[in-house]
């Protein structure tokens, strides 16, 4: 015998309805973003624009920050910010990706868990305490025993010489490198490990059959099959080091000049806000203070942009190539 199950029309109802709010409800949830980086952006844009009508463009090439005569030049931090960044991401990527490989590949089962979650520990810590850190621990260290070392042997040596050169303060561009690269290393390596854990395997094992060994399997297995993810961490981790604010603000040196020398002071945009924002006095300060977080909320975007079209085209060769 036959049965034919009868579908309750006010159920079915309900059902269409409870559908039709929970599309309307999503839909809210993804342009309330929208509307809120497009007010972000609108807000910077209209506190900077005294700033960029006075100046005009050379707001962006001068060095110079001169509030008693208010003149006003946003190179400096740009520069000390772009640098500082680099340079953590120099100093983080090999480390973090040397942790994601060891925990993943290498490490024995008894050691995997306690240093995943040392790691991912690290960026549970307030930037703050890096900031004190870097500054009671890590400066005088460099000052006494690492910044003397670099000025006499990298010093002297052509083009490269010019990054190692002067006095050794112990703050400076590259302790915030530095402190920087410690504080972006947890993400980066959080990232690298749950990736390079996503990685089949049959892959793996069929690459150890046919012989290859584990540093082939890692750079020509895991590697490319990740390589999105990994990116993905990178750009994380530098969008994390431009940003950054108070630990920085704590080891750079908090000087408006751009020097030839990894070793001499600096600043950042964000470092420059939050030591003179409560002090701006004028309008025009102020302006241009506003226009430094435009800078970087425009630097932080277009990364973030790159980053996206990089994976993209990566993502047109894997399918390409298949």
């Amino acid at each position: 015998m036959n049965t034919v199950a009868a579908i309750d029309p006010h159920h079915a109802a309900g059902q269409r309805l409870r559908e039709r709010v929970f599309r309307g409800a999503t839909l809210a949830a993804a342009l309330l973003v929208l509307l809120l980086l497009g007010g972000v952006a609108v807000t910077l844009l209209a506190g900077a624009w005294p700033a960029f009508a006075h100046f005009k463009f050379s707001f962006l090439t001068r060095e110079i920050w001169n509030p008693v005569t208010d003149q006003f030049g946003a190179l400096a931090p740009i520069y000390g910010t772009l640098v500082t960044s680099l340079l953590a991401l120099l100093l983080a990527i090999p480390v973090s990706f040397g942790i994601a490989i060891f925990l993943t590949e290498l490490a024995p089962v008894w050691l995997k868990r306690p240093v995943g979650v040392a790691i991912e520990l690290l960026a549970a810590v307030p930037s703050i305490i890096y900031g004190i850190w870097g500054l009671f621990v890590l400066a005088p260290i460099l000052q006494r025993h690492v910044q003397p070392w670099l000025i006499e042997v990298l010093g002297p040596l052509p083009v490269i010489g010019r990054l190692f050169q002067g006095p050794p303060f112990g703050i400076g561009v590259l302790t915030a490198g530095l402190v920087l690269a410690i504080m972006i290393i947890p993400f980066i390596s959080a990232v690298t490990r749950d990736v390079f854990e996503t990685v089949p395997d049959v892959l793996k094992e069929s690459a150890y059959g046919l012989g290859a060994t584990t540093w082939e399997v890692i750079w020509q297995v895991v590697v490319p099959y990740a390589r999105t993810g990994m990116i993905g961490g990178i750009m994380l981790g530098l969008g994390r080091a431009l940003g950054e604010t108070m630990a920085v603000t704590f080891v750079i040196g908090n000087a408006h000049r751009i020097g030839s020398s990894l070793l001499a002071p600096g600043t950042t945009i964000s470092a420059s806000i939050a030591n003179e924002f409560a002090e701006a006095v004028g309008d025009l300060y102020t302006s241009s203070l506003v226009a430094l977080g435009a800078l970087l909320f425009l630097i932080t975007f277009s990364v973030i942009a790159i980053a996206r079209l990089m994976l993209l085209r990566l993502d047109r060769k894997a399918l390409s190539s298949v």
